[in-house]
């Protein structure tokens, strides 16, 4: 699955153009940011795709040397059933 990245937001459009999917992670000071929020669209969901997309957002913060606050509930979720990618999660 492909997305694309502005900054700390990574998404997915249709054809149209128009946000099907995103993951938001922006600044909360230096060096940490909070992943605080996750959508995909009704006609997508049961695909992946939210998961896809926090994992490419671990990936972006991982990358960046940077830690993550987590405040979306999707996010939370999807990191305490992954204990091996908690190395960028802070309280």
């Amino acid at each position: 699955m492909k997305f694309e990245r502005e900054g700390n937001w990574i998404f997915q459009k249709d054809d149209g153009g128009t946000v099907v999917a995103e993951v938001t992670f922006p600044n909360l000071s230096e060096g940490v940011v909070v992943i605080n929020h996750t959508f995909v669209d009704d006609s997508l969901r049961g695909r992946g795709i939210a998961s896809a997309l926090v994992e490419a957002a671990y990936e972006a913060i991982k990358a960046e040397g940077k830690k993550a606050k987590l405040t979306c509930p999707y996010a939370v979720k999807w990191f305490e059933d992954r204990p091996d990618k908690n190395d960028i999660v802070i309280g």
